[in-house]
């Protein structure tokens, strides 16, 4: 009985570590770009990601929302363009090194397959944090995509995989 708890015990702090490496969004504000009879309006909403491995980088996401009965219900799709802006807004520290990419943040924009992702990559050359931006999904051949980047100061060298 006292193994099965430790057990229990294990697996929920791996999953809390696992689901703690992603960015969790928190919401800036919004502001309405059309008015709906029935749900929601439709809306530009901007959110706040703290880079779960850096300390003293956030990122600021905007991005059109749907709004509507379906907007409302999450049946929607939400259109497949989002701006990133990234900033240094502490003291930068990282606790362990970082892979030359990895997948920061990732959420559903509709109820079928398309994400917006957010990726951080290492420039070590000009010791620098590149974030991109992205949906998933295809536009006329290529996703729509926006850049952003944080210089670390020199005395603060990033640690690489």
């Amino acid at each position: 009985m006292r193994r099965a708890a430790l057990n229990a015990a294990a697996v929920a702090l791996l999953l809390g570590a696992a689901a703690g490496a992603q960015a969790q969004a928190e919401r800036i504000g919004s502001v309405d770009t059309a008015f709906q009879w029935l749900g929601r309006d439709h809306d530009i909403v901007v959110e706040a990601y703290d880079d779960p491995r850096v300390q003293g980088v956030t990122c600021y996401v905007s991005r059109a929302r749907t709004g509507g009965i379906k907007g409302t219900l999450g049946l929607a799709e939400d259109r497949a363009e989002a701006s990133i802006s990234c900033h240094q807004v502490g003291p930068i520290r990282i606790a362990e090194p970082l892979a030359r990419q990895q997948q920061v943040f990732s959420e559903r924009m509709s109820i079928l397959f398309k994400r917006l992702r957010v990726v951080r990559m290492v420039d070590a050359q000009r010791n620098a944090l590149v974030y991109l931006t992205y949906s998933d999904k295809l536009i006329e051949g290529s996703p729509q995509n926006s850049v952003s980047a944080v210089p670390v100061p020199r005395e603060t060298p990033i640690p690489v995989k």
